[in-house]
């Protein structure tokens, strides 16, 4: 796939190799573009890129991802500083910008690419993640919601996006975003 050489909003590297004390972490939220934007807002964030991850096909398209045939996600992976902005924050924004109770969708966007997963690359990360998930289910479930569905899983490999849907929203400001939380405010450590 065609990866544009620098972020259209930050003008960083968009490929590999980023600087020293940079780390990765990689979310699936619904539809990628909003999900992206809400990482790319952030001050510490020096890359985010839309892409593929947790199927079966290697280098999808979005029009085989679409097909619901890959099992491929849609998700946003984040270069960060995290003696900036540490892993914890980045799952408060994760937890608080879409419903992570929905199974296969977001909203009217149905089907296996818009599931809720947190893809950690690390045990440090896998720790911090299963118990925000465990806090945030708690609190979902005390506002009457269903319980979660979000996995947590390693981090499989990552497949960029066509060029078009990287940093779209910000091409696009009108474009469409389907993403939106519970309101349920989720304590970060």
């Amino acid at each position: 796939m065609a990866v544009p050489e620098v972020h259209y909003v930050n003008g960083n590297r968009m490929l590999p190799p980023f600087p020293e004390g940079m780390r990765y972490a990689m979310f699936g939220m619904g539809c990628f573009w909003g999900a992206e934007r809400r990482y790319w807002m952030l001050e510490g964030v020096y890359n985010t890129a839309v892409g593929y991850a947790a199927g079966t096909t290697p280098n999808p398209t979005y029009q085989e991802v679409c097909s619901g045939l890959t099992g491929h996600n849609e998700v946003v992976r984040v270069i960060f500083d995290p003696q900036v902005l540490p892993y914890h924050a980045l799952l408060k924004v994760f937890w608080e910008s879409h419903d992570p109770t929905q199974g296969m969708r977001q909203g009217n966007d149905i089907g296996t690419q818009y599931r809720s997963g947190i893809y950690t690359y690390d045990d440090f990360q896998h720790e911090l993640a299963n118990k925000s998930y465990a806090a945030y289910q708690q609190k979902l479930l005390d506002n009457d919601y269903p319980p979660v569905t979000t996995e947590v899983i390693d981090a499989p490999e990552f497949f960029y996006a066509e060029e078009y849907h990287q940093q779209y929203l910000a091409k696009n400001p009108g474009g469409y975003c389907g993403l939106g939380g519970t309101g349920v405010c989720y304590d970060s450590q």
